[in-house]
């Protein structure tokens, strides 16, 4: 029997590995593949469906603006695969922001799509901070885009009096949020406050205070 040394198969391993990565194929495989957001397999994604129609394809959920009378004074609309099941496996969805005069989308990431807004009404300064910690940011008018690339933390705030609104796109369906605040002050079990106030370099009566502020409203 051949014997082979490690030396010789380096070659040969090379080759499995790039012939792995050139055939693995992420598009999709077929023309479309609706989502079944009623099964219970658990897929990476959903599903195909049976049988589809035009409505799985449409929504108008990002058609009106959206309630601001809230603590942040934004809201965010999604028109993701959850409510449009035609984008499954197309990697594209988006999002409607509205703000109310003074609001904000407070920082935070997405961590499976880069974003580009474009400004319906009013103007909004924007930014998002490096992986070297620095901030790159502008104001931004109707009519203009901004890009947030994927997984850096970012942020949205209308220093006007007036509304704003703006549409997000993201290369993916489901494009997934994390609000650096929520994340850290109201998630569930709640992160140690012994965490929290090392991290922030506060004490523990202001960890809880932000928490009480944070939590979910019942």
């Amino acid at each position: 029997m051949m014997m082979w040394r490690v030396p010789e198969l380096l070659p040969f391993l090379a080759l499995g590995l790039f012939l792995g990565h050139v055939a693995a194929d992420p598009d999709m495989l077929q023309d479309v593949c609706v989502a079944d957001l009623s099964s219970a397999v658990k897929v990476n994604g959903f599903p195909c469906k049976v049988a589809f129609n035009a409505s799985d394809f449409s929504t108008d959920v990002i058609a009106k603006p959206g309630p601001t009378n809230n603590t942040m004074g934004s809201l965010v609309t999604a028109a993701n695969v959850l409510k449009v099941p035609g984008l499954n496996t197309l990697g594209v969805s988006l999002s409607r922001i509205d703000y109310a005069p003074g609001g904000l989308n407070p920082p935070h990431t997405h961590p499976r799509a880069t974003e580009i807004v474009f400004i319906l009404e009013g103007e909004l300064e924007v930014g998002f901070i490096s992986t070297a910690n620095v901030l790159v940011s502008k104001t931004i008018k109707q009519g203009e885009v901004f890009v947030f690339p994927r997984g850096l933390v970012h942020f949205q705030k209308n220093n006007g009096n007036v509304p704003a609104a703006i549409i997000a796109a993201f290369n993916s369906q489901l494009p997934g949020t994390q609000s650096i605040p929520a994340t850290l002050f109201a998630c569930t079990p709640a992160v140690p406050d012994n965490v929290l106030t090392k991290a922030f370099q506060i004490g523990t009566k202001e960890v809880e205070k932000i928490k009480s502020r944070l939590a979910p409203k019942k």
